[in-house]
């Protein structure tokens, strides 16, 4: 992107109006015509979860660039022919095993993120299924029976 480019648009974000924020509740009618617009359910949460967990099983098997073909030095064929390539005055040898090394370090991070993904969303589907369960207990009649969002519309006013 060209300097002047840049500064067009730095200048454009200048002249816009600021954005506001309201954090002490939601506007009267929101996106949608006033339907929530971030709706997540249970079986959605398991689901992206489940998916970050097979993501991350099928990277561990799938794409260990560094442990194929290993040897019984545990140097993985790449590994070796960088090696190789390197101890033959090859300067292609450098660069593949800082390849090598860049691939791992990429894969082992989106490992690690599948895996974050996976574990935060199986515990955050069992702490909101726990949350319903008090929340829904905590709202009900002395008779045990639901409170209707009606007279819990009383509280709020």
């Amino acid at each position: 992107m060209a300097w002047d480019e840049w500064e067009q648009l730095k200048s454009r974000a200048a002249d816009r109006p600021p954005a506001h924020m309201q954090v002490n509740g939601a506007p009267a009618q929101g996106p949608g015509g006033g339907k929530p617009d971030l709706v997540a359910h249970q079986d959605d949460l398991g689901a992206v979860g489940h998916d970050a967990f097979v993501l991350h099983g099928d990277l561990v098997k799938k794409v260990d660039v560094a442990g194929a073909g290993m040897n019984s030095d545990h140097a993985g064929s790449t590994h070796q022919a960088a090696t190789t390539l390197s101890a033959s005055g090859f300067s292609m040898g450098d660069e593949l095993m800082t390849t090598l090394s860049v691939w791992e370090s990429q894969v082992k991070a989106v490992r690690q993120a599948c895996a974050h993904i996976s574990n935060h969303l199986d515990f955050s589907k069992k702490l909101h299924a726990n949350d319903d369960v008090e929340i829904a207990a905590s709202i009900m009649r002395r008779d045990g029976t639901a409170l209707p969002a009606s007279e819990l519309e009383k509280y709020f006013k």
